[in-house]
């Protein structure tokens, strides 16, 4: 496509640029190369702005930027970041435009509902697209991911793949920071579901006002919301969501889509279903409170993304569960290990609460704090742990550039309000070993934090870290 093409109608103004033929865009400056279109935009560390002339001099054809700079061959737009993603979209040939896009934004929730979701949609006989934190899918076939929701080139990349394998939906995880540096301008969305809003990424967005705001911009994006109203911000962003509004509670009967009489057991969870014309029974793998808030997430926004409510209730009943999220390990151990991506306050309070509830021995809970993040969570995260635990080990989550042991430090006085005994182990590695040769008969062992992930971050770089091999390895098992 050739600059004007891609520009469309967009607002800009211009000296004058040819209209030469694009091979490429990006907003990385060192990406650039003979027939690339650069789009120049301010991040955290570095201004793309100081970079256009050197992009020029790598071959750009033009330099995309929101502010005058006195350069030859250069496009001025009022907000060249969401400029950024509809070029991508354009460059594409716009594949969102041919897809069904469904939205998951939320503090916690968005990948468990996403991965709910897209069993829904493969059991009722759709083709669906996955986009987010563990990885990415088409159909059958998965992809890493870097980022809980990609660049705006990446992700129309993803978009097209999908378009050309046939998918019809695409089910996607759309993070705060993504919302916020208009990752996803360009598309619009059938359906969007919020799921909660509890302290996290404060590091980047300074306070929750803030962090709603960036939430709250993906609802100028879509057809209709599906919001829990079971949450403070949920409740306040039913009234302000600029589109068509449909709610989902555990606890209000009023919402549209409300789950009533629930039971659960260490293997799942049962519920009614109640919508304001039906009441349906509900079975699925996955235990706990905020499982079923979001197995009614799911739900909800199949619902009305046109799926069947019978189909969507099979299809939950079908689901397998989700990687790292509340996931008990084959150990066949006298007692019980859980992995689980609990890494902020609210999450680690759900997840034990919800293991509370059928834990027929101690709870034992293995936990860290992650590093160059906000520092206040971390002594929350104690206080939690210790209230709704036997016993606790602290150790070690994804350190980066900090000292391990100073962020420990700043965990343990939440550990002071109550008397539950602990441990602190550094290294995590050591304190599963630790975890395993003291739990005992009727434990349910949960090792908090890292979930899916196969890695941790340490300050001379990342290394492999599987806690579902580790743990298999220690009891000289053999992993699935």
């Amino acid at each position: 496509m050739t600059i004007l093409e891609l520009l469309g109608d967009m607002a800009y103004q211009t000296n004058g640029v040819e209209d030469k033929a694009v091979d490429a865009i990006t907003c990385d400056s060192r990406q650039v190369a003979q027939g690339s279109l650069f789009c120049a935009v301010a991040g955290e560390r570095a201004d793309g702005h100081d970079h256009a002339a050197a992009a020029l001099d790598s071959g750009a054809v033009a330099v995309v930027v929101q502010r005058d700079l006195g350069l030859p061959r250069q496009i001025v737009v009022e907000d060249s970041r969401a400029t950024y993603g509809i070029l991508c979209a354009n460059f594409f040939g716009n594949p969102a435009g041919k897809l069904k896009l469904m939205a998951v934004t939320g503090t916690n929730g968005k990948t468990t509902i996403t991965y709910l979701m897209k069993q829904i949609l493969e059991h009722a006989g759709k083709k669906v697209g996955l986009i987010g934190t563990i990885h990415n899918e088409i159909g059958e076939m998965t992809f890493p991911a870097k980022h809980t929701t990609p660049d705006p080139f990446q992700l129309h990349t993803m978009f097209a793949r999908m378009v050309a394998a046939g998918c019809e939906y695409v089910v996607m995880e759309v993070s705060s920071h993504a919302l916020d540096q208009s990752r996803v301008a360009g598309c619009r969305f059938l359906t969007a579901a919020f799921t909660n809003l509890t302290q996290d990424h404060l590091d980047y967005h300074r306070d929750m006002e803030n962090y709603y705001g960036a939430k709250k911009k993906l609802f100028s994006l879509c057809e209709t919301a599906v919001i829990n109203i079971d949450d403070e911000y949920g409740r306040r962003l039913a009234a302000e969501a600029p589109c068509r509004r449909v709610t989902f509670s555990c606890e209000n009967d009023n919402a549209d889509y409300t789950a009533r009489d629930i039971k659960f057991s260490a293997r799942g969870s049962r519920f009614a279903l109640l919508t304001k014309s039906s009441l349906t029974r509900v079975s699925f793998g996955m235990p706990g409170n905020f499982s079923v808030s979001n197995a009614l997430a799911a739900a909800a926004g199949c619902v009305e993304a046109g799926i069947a409510l019978d189909a969507v209730v099979e299809g939950l009943g079908a689901c397998a569960g989700v990687p790292g999220r509340i996931e008990i390990l084959p150990t066949q151990t006298p007692y019980t290990i859980i992995r689980d991506y609990a890494h902020s306050p609210d999450g680690l309070e759900k997840v034990l609460t919800c293991v509370r509830g059928f834990a027929p021995g101690r709870v034992v809970t293995l936990f860290g704090c992650a590093g160059n993040r906000d520092r206040t969570k971390r002594p929350k995260m104690a206080e939690i742990a210790a209230r709704l635990s036997d016993f606790c080990i602290l150790t070690s989550d994804n350190p980066r550039d900090e000292d391990p042991k100073r962020i420990a430090e700043d965990a343990i006085p939440g550990f002071a309000r109550h008397d539950t005994p602990y441990e602190v182990i550094v290294d995590r590695y050591e304190a599963i070993r630790w975890a395993l040769e003291h739990s005992r008969e009727n434990d349910v062992l949960v090792l908090a934090g890292k979930g899916h992930e196969d890695y941790q971050v340490l300050n001379h770089g990342t290394i492999y870290f599987d806690e579902k091999v580790i743990v298999m390895e220690l009891l000289g098992l053999e992993a699935e």
